[in-house]
This record gives structure tokens, sequence and C-alpha cells, in this order.
């Protein structure tokens, strides 16, 4: 669990401050969010984006740089892609003045990011399946160009610099001028860098950010400025403000929308796999919908793994092509035979992570419990520990020791008191033993 806050000026111009918590029960790799902005940036890609985004993994990773073109299928890669997606999957996003660009106003809010559906078998030609959040993809199409950024450009830059890119959009397409950020919150709490840094170590990795976004386009100097050391402002010993002004990358009309070529297009990839050509595949994408397409190159896909060519009375081609014809007509629909595989598929996914449930389950009841003891409880708590530690220490015991073996003794009695306080949580039942969970996940 992550906990930070920021400031923003309400419609009253009064400075409140919003108190943001992340739960990420798996943990997020420091690349996930490149995986999260990218997928998203495909997404706003399409002609007509949805919730619902398919793709083969093959066709993210060659769009997202990780791999190119003339790349081998399959590998570390998309082991690597499918454990992201999966650690994305878990995160929920709290924030208790989040800016709501729909109504237009501060409002507290939680959200998920997406959910998956990915074939079981790491050789499949199926495409994955990624379900965005409806609210998080309403509060990201809201935004107007905010997420619709060049993916080429995000990709260019370090990590820092992509965390400042995305906190600048969701400003500058509203904006000439950001607002004034403190030094120290932005670098550590925005940017990531170590909270033990000094300070002008901290006003130099923001220099080096600025310069690079400058490169990019993305931020200008302000007229009589030359230099990105110039944008801060000293408020205090050691306290720093800066703002930055919006470059000429927002003004392209493309910055504000990259649709994705046919020869781009997600689609590609499963119909190259069912045998169509580059010239076959084009005309196809111009003919029909995409989602007649999409639905009927995984059934054509499925009918092969799951039978074989011998399915198929001419070919897998043949099939797709009569199929897609007649269901863009209206007289097709899907066979039974695939929405019964879906609805199996869906069902063992689910049987295979029992044990990701309870530890999802028991991470969040262990974040609500440490909530609830800094809160409600602190004060008996605190008390209560003090005392038993001093006795403890009296006894002998060493300070460390004391301050471990006092809380092994007071927790389980206040987890008590808060699963009876809060019953939402009572269900769990008794704690899980993690090491037994971890063994169970391990066999």
């Amino acid at each position: 669990m992550h906990e930070t806050s920021y400031e923003y000026t309400d419609k009253n111009k009064h400075t409140k401050t919003a108190k943001v918590r992340v739960l990420c029960p798996f943990g997020l790799s420091a690349s996930d969010e490149f995986t999260l902005w990218g997928l998203l940036a495909l997404t706003f890609s399409q002609p007509d984006p949805t919730a619902d985004f398919e793709a083969t993994p093959h066709f993210c990773l060659r769009q997202l740089g990780i791999i190119s073109d003339g790349a081998s299928k399959g590998g570390k890669q998309y082991q690597l892609f499918r454990e992201t997606i999966r650690r994305l999957s878990r995160v929920i996003y709290e924030n208790s003045a989040f800016y709501d660009p729909i109504r237009g106003e501060h409002r507290d809010v939680a959200f998920g990011l997406l959910k998956y559906s990915l074939p079981i078998d790491p050789q499949s030609s199926r495409t994955w399946r990624f379900l965005w959040d409806q609210q998080f993809f309403e509060f990201s199409q809201a935004t107007g160009g905010s997420f619709h950024f060049d993916l080429g450009t995000y990709r260019q830059l370090d990590p820092a610099s992509r965390r400042l890119f995305v906190l600048l959009q969701k400003i500058f397409w509203r904006h000439e001028v950001s607002p004034s950020f403190d030094l120290r919150k932005l670098a550590v709490g925005t940017l990531g860098f170590s909270p033990t840094m000094e300070v002008c170590d901290l006003k130099q990795r923001i220099v080096r950010c600025t310069e690079r976004l400058i490169d990019a386009g993305i931020l200008r100097l302000p007229l009589g400025v030359t230099s990105p050391r110039d944008l801060f402002t000293k408020r205090g010993v050691g306290q720093y403000v800066v703002s930055f002004h919006r470059g000429s990358y927002f003004d392209r009309p493309e910055a504000t929308r990259q649709v994705l070529s046919d020869a781009d297009s997600p689609l590609v990839d499963p119909l190259k796999a069912i045998g169509f050509d580059d010239a076959a595949i084009r005309r196809m994408l111009r003919t029909y919908s995409r989602t007649v397409l999409q639905t009927w190159a995984d059934i054509t896909l499925a009918a092969r793994e799951k039978h074989g060519d011998e399915f198929f009375s001419k070919s897998a081609a043949a099939y797709f092509l009569d199929n897609v014809k007649h269901a863009a007509e209206g007289t097709r629909t899907a066979p039974d035979w695939w929405q019964q595989l879906r609805v199996q598929e869906l069902r063992r996914e689910q049987e295979q992570r029992p044990v990701d449930s309870l530890l999802h389950s028991r991470t969040e009841e262990n974040a609500a419990f440490r909530t609830y003891l800094e809160t409600e409880a602190r004060e008996t708590f605190n008390d209560i520990l003090t005392d038993l530690k001093t006795k403890l220490q009296a006894a002998g015991s060493d300070p460390r020791d004391a301050d471990e073996k006092a809380r092994q003794m007071v927790e389980p009695h206040f987890r008590h008191r808060f699963r009876d306080a809060h019953p939402e949580w009572a269900a769990g039942g008794p704690s899980i033993d993690l090491a037994d969970l971890m063994k169970r996940k391990s066999a």
C-alpha cells in the first residue's frame, strides 16, 4: 500500500489537500507504469476506442517497442507481460478529492485499472482481452487528449520524465501554465525519487527531467528565463516551488489523436494466423466492422486449437470469410460451442487462482487493520503498547526485542476488536497462515 497527498485549489480559490492511497496486493514493478500507459494509448489509438481492447501479446509488445518487428513470438517477454498485467489488474486507486472531468468537480473516488482474460496455452494465437475499469476509462476518455499522446514520445523518455509528462498532460490540455509545485512533494511523491536525497540533488533531478521535456517540445521556458534552473522560486530554507509552461507539442493536431493505420491494427496478427496476406487484411479492415472481424477471428482460431484443421471443410480462411460475410449481413451469430468455451476458460482461470484471491483479500484486510490502528484505536493501542514495552524492558528485554514482542502480544487482541468494529472483515474468520498459504501457492 502506498499513501501520498497533494494540494489543489477548489472552485473558491481555497487550497485543499487530496489524500491518495494505492493498494497493490502483488506489488508493482518500476516498468509496470510503462505497460499501463502504453496499453491505454493503444486503446485510444483505435478508430472507435471502447473499454474492451483485444490484441495479441506480440502486437502489444511490438507497438510498445519491447520487441522488434522480426522478433520470434513467445518466450520470456510474453511471460513478463502476463505477470505485469496480473499485477496491474489488482491495483485499487483511492483519492479523497479526485478531479472528475465528467462532472467538473473534485470527488471522493475509488477505482481499479483493468481486468483481463488470457489464453491459458502460452502457444495460443488467440488475442488477449483487456477490460478497462469503466470509471477509469471514462475519466481517461473525458480528458480529451490527455491520454491520446504519441507513444513514441512517451517511450523515449526516462521513467521520471514520463511521470512528469503524464502529470502535466492533465493540466496542459486546459491551461498554459501549471500550478506551483512544492519541490520535494513533486520529486518524491510524483516522480519517485528517494526521500533521503538532499534538496539540491532533488532540484538537479527535476532540472534534468525539465530539460528532456523541453527537448521533446512538451515544455518551454517562459520569456526572460534562459535555464530550467531559473524556474525555481525559493520560499524558505530548503523550500522551493516550481511551475512549468506548455510547449509546442500540445499545439500539434496529431498530438490529440494517434489513430493506428490498417497495417498497425491489432487485428493483423490473428488474421495472419488464420492465413490471410497483407492485401486481403487491408481489404477486410476497410469492408467489415472491427467487432465482427475480432469475434470471428477468435472463433476460427479457437476452432483450430480445439479441433484441428480437419474442423474446416475447405480451410480456416474460407470458414472465417464465409462467417464474416453472413455476420455482417446479420444472418449469422457466434456458435454455442464458442460461447460455452469462453465460459469454461473463465471458470478454469478463476479455479487456478484461489490462493491469489485469498492473498488479495488478506492484503486488503491488513491494510484496513493498519488504518484502524493509526486512527480509531491509535490512543488506546499506543498506551497499551508503551506500557507493555516498559514492563518487558524492566524484565531485561532489549528495547528492539521488547517492541517486537509487545506488538506480537497486543496486535491479535486489537485484530479481534477491529473485526468487531468492522463486521465486513469478520466473515474472513481466523487469520490465514501465510506460510502455509505460500506453500500451497508454490505447490
